[in-house]
């Protein structure tokens, strides 16, 4: 069979809760009609679906990529800012996997604020392994282009390129309708030609037809606590973000046909095989010198009771 020359490699599926609406089995049938070879899920901060997904993909001989949009704190994940930008990460190997599951949870257990939040410093200390991509409008160096400052735009891709390492890092364009995503994406070539950063093309697919658009709206008001009725709810604008096929995306990047080319390099780069059997790989956990894990846990449980219930635990002895 021959393959399409394109693989989705920004796509989020519904363990991108309240906001992805790709359910697993829907997309793998989708893309088998697309004859993709590949396809990657990269859902908002978290690696909920990974062995679903990978259990699935190769179900219907698809190969997974395992990937993360990641929330990326514009200082300290340690700091409580609002305003996260997002980074496109995707495992390459069994190492890039392991460094995007410590990235995933340290976003919960030490940057969360309203989002899982990394930083750049946890970044760097586990960028082996890992494919980077630029990410969306929200992503920080098109964020910086919008508020017209390019060097600054030029300076985070550096940045980013040193990080991950010549080849691992990619500028993402995509074609949703928006007039300000033109704008980006012009300045986003300049870029990456002055800096020999590659382009790469997506779409950040959010919902599997483009007839699912309102759904995923009405998807969105869950998440925010609004209604349809109301003209200041979040929403996306155009109904452009779903599974595009091959066809539809050469037609839309025939000014750039590397962007598109640079899916399938992405794709061959991503080879990652999980040993899942039947064993279990529990977390170890450090405990107190002296202490078994079931004193320690038991110790801990003494010690929130008394701060969370002080009269009932003095009551109790």
């Amino acid at each position: 069979m021959k393959y399409a020359d394109f693989v989705h490699l920004h796509l989020h599926t519904q363990y991108s809760l309240l906001d992805g609406a790709i359910r697993l089995d829907d997309l793998f049938a989708k893309a088998k009609e697309y004859k993709m070879s590949s396809i990657a899920m990269t859902d908002h901060g978290n690696m909920f679906g990974a062995v679903d997904f990978y259990q699935k993909a190769y179900k219907a001989g698809i190969k997974p990529i395992i990937g993360s949009e990641l929330y990326v704190a514009p200082g300290s994940r340690f700091d409580r800012n609002e305003g996260p930008r997002h980074l496109v990460v995707l495992a390459r190997n069994t190492l890039g996997y392991k460094n995007l599951m410590r990235l995933t949870s340290a976003g919960y257990l030490e940057g969360f604020y309203y989002k899982p939040r990394v930083d750049k410093g946890l970044l760097a200390l586990h960028s082996e392994g890992l494919i980077c991509m630029s990410a969306c409008l929200n992503g920080e160096i098109s964020h910086l282009l919008l508020n017209g400052n390019r060097d600054g735009a030029e300076r985070v891709a550096t940045e980013y390129r040193d990080m991950f390492g010549e080849g691992n890092y990619y500028l993402e364009i995509m074609e949703n309708g928006l007039d300000e995503q033109k704008l980006v994406n012009k300045q986003l070539i300049e870029i990456g030609a002055k800096l020999s950063i590659p382009m790469v093309a997506t779409n950040d697919c959010h919902y599997l037809n483009r007839e699912d658009a309102e759904a995923h709206e009405v998807l969105l008001c869950i998440q925010t606590g609004t209604t349809m009725e109301d003209e200041k709810r979040m929403r996306f604008r155009t109904e452009e973000f779903y599974l595009k096929s091959p066809d539809e995306m050469q037609k839309s990047f025939d000014y750039c046909p590397e962007a598109l080319a640079n899916t399938m390099e992405i794709a061959e780069k991503c080879n990652l095989t999980l040993d899942l059997g039947h064993l279990f790989f529990l977390p170890h956990y450090e405990t107190e010198k002296g202490l078994s894990q079931e004193e320690h846990l038991a110790k801990l449980a003494r010690e929130g009771l008394e701060r969370l219930m002080p009269i009932i635990s003095e009551r109790d002895g």
